[in-house]
């Protein structure tokens, strides 16, 4: 089985990376990491079951997106718009924000103890939020693209576009250990978003509407999950080419997710069913 190539488009057309440094940097990584035991099982193939839909703000470019104490946690991108919030799920209604300042791309998102950490695009900062209050509390640096980012309990795990999942220190942003990310042991590619679930990572493949679910320990694609259908064809097309799925949280209170995607209306409360 093959997911789906997306287009060479990361970000919206006024953010577009070289194609040659992309390319040239996905090769590297593939050639770099390797994982940790390779699986060619075919993976299970599941569908987004939507069992509610909330209000979500259509103006906001979701990048990460995370739910605690029933309240969503959303970083928001572009520059000159990107910012931190915390959410009413029920309503939409944004309860805090924060804006970033306008030359930081905000990214994905991830909740250790009562510290929000946010990745950032290209900037190689990754800033740092009170829980409580959503006030900047300092910032780690790192090197290379920032994309999606979740918290396991012990460790932060990132991913940055490529079929590398990037394990760091949650204490230092030190990294820890990478691990190659395949399907049926072939690379997979354009990870984004990221959810942490036992022992399990949940990635939005950019571009697509497509979720995969990843065993942690060996980086082997276990189940496939298609959520197309989510928004109408006149919803989609209402919000453009960038309105693309991206945003996935774990409501462990009934084992079931919330999808959203960038500038869409609504969050989706759904239960992965077999296909």
């Amino acid at each position: 089985m093959t997911l789906p190539t997306p287009s060479d488009i990361r970000r919206p057309m006024s953010a577009r990376p070289d194609r040659t440094v992309r390319v040239a940097l996905a090769l590297l990584a593939v050639l770099a990491v390797r994982p940790a035991a390779a699986d060619p099982s075919p993976p299970a193939l599941l569908r987004a079951e939507v069992l509610e839909s909330y209000p979500h703000d259509p103006e906001a470019f979701t990048q990460g997106l995370l739910l605690h104490d029933g309240a969503l946690y959303e970083s928001t991108g572009l520059y000159g718009h990107s910012s931190v919030r915390k959410v009413e799920l029920a309503t939409g209604k944004v309860l805090q924000r924060v804006d970033l300042p306008p030359n930081l791309f905000g990214e994905g998102l991830a909740l250790v103890g009562d510290k929000l950490v946010q990745l950032t695009w290209r900037e190689d900062v990754a800033p740092t939020y009170d829980l409580a209050s959503l006030a900047r509390s300092g910032q780690f640096t790192y090197s290379g693209e920032g994309w999606g980012l979740c918290f396991d309990g012990t460790q932060l795990i990132q991913s940055d576009g490529s079929n590398r999942l990037t394990f760091r220190d949650p204490a230092t942003f030190a990294v820890t250990r990478q691990l190659a990310v395949t399907l049926q042991e072939k690379p997979v590619t354009q990870l984004n978003e990221l959810e942490c679930v036992g022992d399990r990572v949940y990635a939005n493949i950019w571009m697509t509407d497509r979720v995969v679910e990843i065993g942690k320990l060996n980086g082997a694609v276990r189940a496939v999950i298609d959520a197309s259908g989510l928004l109408s064809p006149a919803e989609r097309a209402a919000r453009g080419s960038d309105a693309i799925l991206n945003g996935i949280a774990y409501d462990p209170a009934n084992d079931t997710f919330l999808l959203t995607g960038k500038l869409w209306p609504k969050v989706f409360r759904v239960r992965f069913v077999p296909q």
